[in-house]
């Protein structure tokens, strides 16, 4: 009896999810997985000729660092306090994650806890399910259309206190646009230096160090609000409608184990089984081996058992006897 009950429960809190077809449901996620087949298609037939291997070596080291200073430093540090870290390198990844060009470091850490505690609910800044449908006006909402609107916008005061009472990080905050200019000048730089001082090796530094890469970092992070809040698989009993997708574990540095992460969301690790590769928590575990990390969370067996669904914990039941 109380296991129909909880059968009838998941299925009226997971509906939503399945309120469509199953070819809109793979048409939506073809009109976002489409743009980075674009790009890459642009690599392949501009090749030697306006793409080379120093341009994609610019692109992932600036990739690199800006992604990691976002979900390592925006996300794990500073928005949830995951680990703790010296002020200076707190600092430094504040402003490696402001030439990701995704905001101010107050604006994004106010939206994420904004986004935590109203999670698919009502206030939720970029949920797919909420107040936009769940079809495909859902789902441009939580990928991009949110950032196009001012009245989800988090307060400060409330979302992010400790850091607008921080001087340094209301600095870092308001350098934002001149940090943004850093973001695009750095690889430029770089891109005329290695083509042997020329401007076409700017340009092409401009180009893909520096707008590709932006723009592969944009839609990563907001894949995680929308993919990661619409298709994927859970396992925790959690009352939002987070995923995990595997998919996108690497590209998103562990960030796509997203339903992990909300379930515990102070974790330092977001890949919570030995197979869910989660860079962003292997950078956090070096960080720690050389004196820069302490205090890092880690969720136990036990914690994680507590949380499983009914189902999974079955499941686990199964496998234990057999």
């Amino acid at each position: 009896m109380g296991s129909a009950r909880m059968n009838k429960k998941s299925a009226e809190k997971y509906a939503i999810l399945f309120d469509m077809t199953r070819s809109e449901r793979i048409g939506n996620l073809i009109g976002v997985a489409a743009p980075f087949v674009g790009v890459i298609a642009a690599v392949v037939l501009l090749w030697n000729r306006a793409v080379d291997g120093t341009d994609l070596a610019i692109l992932a080291v600036m990739y690199l660092l800006t992604a990691a200073s976002i979900t390592v430093g925006f996300h794990r540090l500073l928005t949830h306090r995951a680990f703790q870290t010296y002020s200076w390198l707190e600092q430094a990844f504040a402003v490696g994650g402001s030439l990701a060009v995704q905001g101010s470091v107050i604006d994004w850490v106010a939206d994420h806890r904004k986004h935590h505690a109203h999670t698919d609910k009502e206030g939720d800044p970029h949920s797919p399910h909420v107040g936009h449908g769940s079809g495909l006006r859902g789902l441009w909402h939580a990928h991009t259309g949110w950032l196009l609107e001012t009245q989800g916008q988090a307060d400060w005061k409330r979302y992010a206190g400790e850091l607008y009472e921080n001087p340094r990080m209301r600095r870092i905050g308001r350098l934002f646009p001149l940090l943004a200019l850093l973001s695009l000048l750095v690889p430029t730089l770089a891109g005329f230096v290695l083509h042997g001082f020329t401007p076409e090796g700017a340009l092409r530094g401009l180009v893909w160090g520096g707008l590709v890469r932006i723009f592969f970092v944009h839609h990563v992070t907001w894949s995680v609000n929308s993919i990661c809040h619409f298709f994927g698989r859970r396992r925790f009993d959690l009352e939002d409608h987070s995923t995990n997708v595997a998919w996108l574990s690497l590209l998103s540095l562990g960030e796509s184990w997203h339903h992990n992460h909300h379930a515990f969301p102070r974790s330092a690790y977001h890949g919570l089984r030995p197979w869910e590769i989660d860079l962003s928590g292997l950078f956090i575990s070096g960080l720690e081996q050389v004196g820069l990390a302490w205090d890092v969370v880690r969720i136990a067996p036990e914690r994680q058992r507590q949380k499983l669904t009914e189902r999974q914990r079955q499941k686990l039941s199964l496998s234990a006897r057999t």
